[in-house]
């Protein structure tokens, strides 16, 4: 246990005074009980006096074999605690830590693995994306890494974005999913329950239903609407004039991708709450070369015979919106 971020060393004399006194406690436990002799031969074992229904305990001595293997487990300690830490902030003789080792460990399969993944390294990730090897590369980075989040078929989940489909908040050109997994995300909806009350609240959300074209009351909608273009939303500085999303700043809200839920009670409660969402930067913790492969997987899920998309690649729109919609603290919250 490292005992260094204690503001005062008592506690490192401390532990290390338990540890010791455990081991003399332990060596004085052994020897105290190491005094009982074998009778003479011919007399009777005396017995501990304990009785439970007429069966009693014979005093009889600790066995040879069990006392010195206790005393060689007790040396062994003594040695372990000598060669590793355990004392306090005593480093052991050895300096051995679980960080260095870990840091070794993965320098060690870096240096093993690292021609294997760089020989993808100068390959387009189109190409990489059909290669069956890199494919089993990438799936495995995936499948370690990426699956808590984003499901074992890249499918999504709530609050985590489908993969396998054309649409894509921050880009799917293979440059920027690249930059998305080296970089990170991290999206906001700021939270508009204060400022626009209840009533507000499910006149903007009926206005989002009509744009995808879902079950909404229309006068609600029409209301939602003024909501949608004025102050003190201004919706349509992130999503578009007409809902229908602007790279990088908020998410197309005209069709069926609901990265939080598209029915009227998710709708209110992300207009209500607002969301928070973070995809980590895997830049350091992923090579390069890892990162590449793993982004020619990723693209490749959402291009299943290679070719490319539309949606995939379509350039960021409306740049002076998104300038806006940063002004507006008010960051993009879906794929």
């Amino acid at each position: 246990m490292n005992t260094s971020h204690f503001t005062s060393n008592f506690w490192n004399y401390y532990i290390a005074g338990i540890v010791v006194l455990s081991f003399i406690g332990l060596l004085w436990l052994v020897l105290s009980q190491n005094k009982v002799k074998m009778p003479p031969k011919g007399e009777d074992v005396k017995t501990t006096g304990h009785n439970w229904d007429g069966i009693e305990e014979y005093n009889n001595p600790l066995p040879r074999w069990w006392f010195y293997l206790y005393i060689l487990i007790w040396l062994f300690c003594i040695g372990y605690l000598y060669i590793y830490p355990g004392l306090g902030d005593y480093k052991g003789a050895v300096g051995w830590t679980s960080t260095n080792q870990y840091e070794k460990e993965m320098q060690d399969a870096n240096a093993q693995f690292a021609p294997v993944y760089g020989k993808f390294a100068n390959m387009p990730v189109e190409q990489v994306a059909a290669d069956p090897q890199a494919q089993r590369f990438g799936k495995n980075l995936f499948d370690t890494y990426c699956i808590q989040c984003h499901g074992s078929d890249a499918k999504g989940q709530t609050g985590f974005p489908n993969l396998t489909d054309d649409d894509w908040l921050w880009g799917g050109s293979p440059e920027q999913i690249k930059q998305t997994i080296a970089k990170g995300r991290i999206g906001i909806m700021a939270p508009w329950g204060p400022a626009l009350g209840e009533e507000g609240v499910k006149n903007a959300a009926n206005y989002v239903l009509s744009l995808s074209g879902a079950p909404h009351d229309e006068e609600r909608a029409k209301r939602g609407d003024a909501i949608f273009h004025g102050p003190p939303t201004n919706c349509f500085v992130c999503h578009g004039d007409k809902g229908q999303g602007v790279q990088g700043a908020g998410p197309n809200l005209t069709d069926k991708v609901w990265l939080w839920g598209g029915s009227e009670r998710a709708i209110v409660e992300t207009i209500t709450n607002g969301r928070h969402s973070q995809m980590p930067a895997w830049e350091g913790f992923l090579d390069d070369n890892k990162i590449h492969i793993l982004t020619a997987y990723v693209w490749g899920k959402s291009h299943p015979n290679g070719a490319a998309k539309p949606a995939a690649s379509a350039p960021a729109s409306a740049p002076a919106a998104a300038s806006a919609a940063s002004a507006a603290a008010s960051q993009p919250t879906g794929k």
